[in-house]
């Protein structure tokens, strides 16, 4: 039987919380309670605007060139073609590439000069797409120009020029040289289209009407596609800087009052462009020389003609010869008067 006495010992004993010591074990860290210091500022400086935060987007990398100064001609040379946002992308990449590349520095590199110069090179929308971008948010030239391509020349814009290309037609009134510049111009557009030189030469070539194909044929002697893709490329290129080389679709249609023997429709044709051409360049250099020639007289004008004075034909003087005084009455000629009423 317990007793009272032993009843309150293990009662004490239940309840005297158990401490196990270990030395390996840290000191727990105690956090105590951070009194924030009071602000001193009056309302007025709470609500001024921060004086932080107004870093560029474009991280420069230091540069410790000792006479390194970027001139004023070309920062001017830069500007002269800025870009606003609604030009292509890739041409004023390029332009911005040949003006930076013309600035050497043996301690300052290329990209340097290039992340200092660009946002001179910006204006209008173009500007303030770059003003928004997060501050040191643009470390390398190649991250400037891939957030600068995929701003103003997105994906739908490739595949809509993609598309472009490879639907690409020769229009009913557009000549050979027109339509191989206009095929160029959307290549040129975009850059990364992909496509190989041998799908561009064939694309363009079945592009064509039937004339300018078969003056591609006969310029290779045959078969165009039969040639390399090089050799193909040369003979379009040739063909493109003749003046004359209009190869319309109804250029055919030519009249049968004067046939040239020997000749296919086609060659028939592009004799009559250059024979018509030759003679436009002849009149043209014909009615030159006459404006030069017509230019080149001198009008004169005529001095004002003096009235006639009537001279009397017997005594010379200036009156009529029926008021001469010889031969009125009362002078001692008689015979003058006679021989003049006689004539």
């Amino acid at each position: 039987m317990r007793t009272r006495s032993q009843s309150r010992r293990r009662r004490q004993q239940q309840t005297l919380p158990v401490v196990v010591e270990n030395f390996d074990l840290e000191e727990p860290i105690v956090e105590q309670n951070v009194v924030p210091m009071a602000d001193n500022r009056t309302m007025a400086q709470m609500l001024q605007a921060p004086i932080e935060g107004y870093e560029d987007a474009i991280v420069v990398p230091p540069i410790n060139a000792n006479n390194f100064e970027l001139k004023q001609p070309l920062i001017n040379l830069v500007q002269s073609n800025k870009f606003t946002g609604r030009q292509d992308p890739h041409n004023h990449l390029r332009f911005f590439n040949k003006v930076t590349s013309t600035f050497r520095h043996p301690e300052v590199p290329n990209t340097s000069v290039k992340l200092l110069l660009f946002p001179f090179s910006l204006d209008g929308e173009a500007r303030d797409w770059l003003d928004k971008e997060p501050p040191r948010s643009i470390l390398t030239w190649d991250d400037l120009v891939s957030k600068f391509i995929n701003q103003f020349f997105p994906p739908s814009k490739t595949t809509y020029l993609r598309n472009k290309i490879t639907n690409f037609f020769q229009e009913p009134n557009e000549t050979f040289n027109e339509a191989w510049e206009r095929f160029k111009g959307l290549l040129r557009q975009c850059p990364h289209h992909g496509f190989s030189e041998l799908h561009q030469l064939d694309t363009f070539y079945n592009s064509l009407n039937s004339n300018d194909q078969d003056a591609l044929d006969s310029a290779a002697g045959g078969n165009f596609l039969d040639k390399m893709p090089q050799e193909g490329l040369a003979i379009i290129e040739s063909k493109s800087k003749v003046r004359y080389s209009r190869s319309r679709a109804n250029d055919s249609r030519v009249s049968t009052d004067a046939p040239l023997s020997n000749s296919s429709p086609s060659n028939n044709s592009f004799d009559m462009q250059q024979i018509a051409a030759s003679l436009e360049d002849k009149m043209t250099i014909k009615m030159k020389q006459m404006m030069n020639e017509m230019k080149a007289l001198v009008v004169t004008t005529l001095a004002p003609v003096k009235s006639v004075e009537e001279v009397c034909v017997t005594c010379g003087s200036n009156n009529n010869f029926n008021h001469c005084p010889l031969t009125q009455g009362g002078n001692d000629f008689p015979v003058f008067h006679d021989n003049i009423q006689q004539f």
